[in-house]
């Protein structure tokens, strides 16, 4: 069809360009519509096909002559190549666009534009116009009031649902493709290089986290045969040395101060080392989160992606119930029998800064997993823990009550003016800790913006299955017994009057 039965006005120019094609702004005649036409450029095709052709013929030669690669460099070209060639496909492209939308059309701070498929065919793809300025453009978004390590941060954890939730993701964000509009929407342009994590990897990635903050690096190693690095056959022991290596000198201060390319520099060099194969799908995630991460330190030095993350991470880990990701927050929080109330507390703290955390969300799971009828060796901990709580919040507040009665009163009394309980200052502080930090927990999922009373309801229900009522029937003995033991042990100090311990301070 001639151009002017289509479109009103068309710009005499291209307002922007590519290797690949160029685009026009235009106004659609039958609606007034402005569109953008990306329209590929003339003989491309034949002159990708000629440069992957020396590039495969090239690779030949270094898969049989050069020692020490141990990837396929063929394979490696050849999966090039079929990304690039999908991006020589407009309606591919439009499609992926059309599927992009559909997952993220509920997420106000993202924005896909419209295709119009009328006008769009394999060499030429029209789509909604999008005013708005690129994301490195750094004093045009000053002028607008926007500040570009939040949309970063916005791009990063749209970044990580695509790679983690729904697994189809965008893998070429660089600021070409990327603009914010006046409001402050971050705006996706192109859709040409897209790809998929599998759902097994999306699960293993997240435990891989869990397992680097618990520096279990042989779990770590484990987590390459799930991320399909290695074959199922090959030794990961020899592994778990260069990875503890790599990771000790990394990790002198927390995980959350890591960058993401040291994170992939030294891998690499851990990767070169041992037989692994980097999956297509995991290089093109390196790519994304390397050029969001880019875009962040080029207007501050100091962002850490990992520590964006986290909020994402703690949400997934309190409210999926998927069973990978509830045995991956059992191994956080239990250590050596003990139940680790910093890390739940620090779970909680980050998950809640996800816009899409429920404290709901993370309550129900947790019973469930706790009630299951596997579930026995979980159990036994949780009413170990419980028990510490119990006794820890009795004692604690009795002591807070005691020290509230004026010294006068207790010296009426003939009361011991030196506190109700004989313990060691660290057990004193240990307890009253404890005590502190479960009110505090507590406290934070009372603020959460999803918190309503009624949610205790269903928490109800489930505490009337019968492994609910053994449960409270062990907790209830377990409290019995130890504050039995307590009293007794008091008793017994107070009849000793013992040098060796201090009287709990006012």
């Amino acid at each position: 069809m001639p151009l002017d039965s289509i479109f009103s006005s068309i710009s005499a120019t291209p307002v922007a360009a590519a290797s690949l094609g160029q685009v026009y702004k235009a106004r659609l005649k039958y609606c007034g519509q402005l569109v953008a036409i990306k329209v590929q450029r003339p003989g491309i095709q034949e002159a990708i096909g000629l440069d992957f052709y020396l590039m495969r013929g090239l690779g030949f030669l270094i898969n049989k002559y050069v020692s020490g690669i141990t990837s396929d460099v063929v394979a490696l070209v050849d999966e090039f190549a079929r990304r690039v060639y999908q991006e020589l496909n407009y309606v591919q492209e439009g499609q992926n666009a059309r599927r992009f939308k559909k997952l993220y059309a509920d997420k106000e701070d993202i924005l896909v534009p419209d295709i119009f498929w009328d006008y769009t065919s394999g060499k030429v793809l029209t789509m909604e116009w999008i005013t708005g300025v690129k994301l490195n453009e750094l004093d045009a978004l000053e002028r607008h009031g926007l500040k570009v390590l939040d949309l970063v941060s916005t791009g990063i954890q749209c970044s990580l649902r695509q790679l983690l939730e729904s697994g189809y993701f965008h893998a070429d964000p660089h600021p070409g493709n990327l603009l914010v509009t006046p409001e402050g929407r971050l705006a996706f342009i192109d859709f040409g290089m897209m790809s998929e994590t599998p759902e097994k990897a999306r699960y293993a990635i997240i435990g891989h986290i869990v397992h680097l903050v618990n520096r279990d690096y042989e779990a770590m190693a484990r987590d390459y045969h799930a991320l399909d690095f290695l074959s199922p056959e090959v030794d990961v022991s020899p592994i778990v040395p260069a990875l503890q290596n790599f990771f000790d000198d990394a990790l002198n201060a927390t995980v959350s101060d890591l960058n993401f390319k040291s994170i992939v520099d030294g891998l690499g060099t851990v990767f070169y080392q041992y037989p692994f194969t980097v999956p297509p799908y995991y290089a093109l995630i390196l790519k994304s989160l390397t050029v969001l991460e880019g875009l962040a330190l080029h207007a501050d030095p100091n962002f850490k992606v990992l520590a964006a993350s986290y909020p994402y991470f703690a949400k997934r880990l309190l409210t999926d119930p998927n069973p990978y990701l509830r045995d991956a927050l059992i191994e956080l929080l239990f250590k050596d029998g003990r139940f680790r109330w910093n890390r739940l507390e620090n779970l909680l703290v980050q998950g809640s800064k996800d816009r899409d955390f429920s404290t709901k969300d993370a309550l129900q799971p947790v019973l469930r997993l706790l009630l299951d009828p596997h579930g026995e060796e979980l159990r036994v901990l949780v009413i170990k823990e419980a028990v510490y709580v119990v006794e820890a919040i009795v004692l604690a507040s009795a002591i807070d009550t005691y020290n509230s009665i004026p010294y006068f009163m207790r010296v009426l009394l003939n009361s011991d003016t030196n506190g109700p309980f004989i313990m060691s200052n660290v057990e004193l502080k240990s307890l009253m800790d404890l005590r502190d930090q479960v009110f505090r927990i507590w406290g934070l999922l009372q603020t959460s913006k999803s918190f309503d009373p009624q949610l205790l309801q269903p928490v109800l229900q489930v505490l009337q299955q019968p492994e609910a009522r053994s449960l409270g029937v062990h907790l209830a003995g377990g409290v019995t017994h130890r504050l039995a033991a307590r009293m007794l042990q008091q008793l017994l100090l107070r009849t000793s009057k013992s040098p060796d311990l201090a009287f709990s301070p006012l």
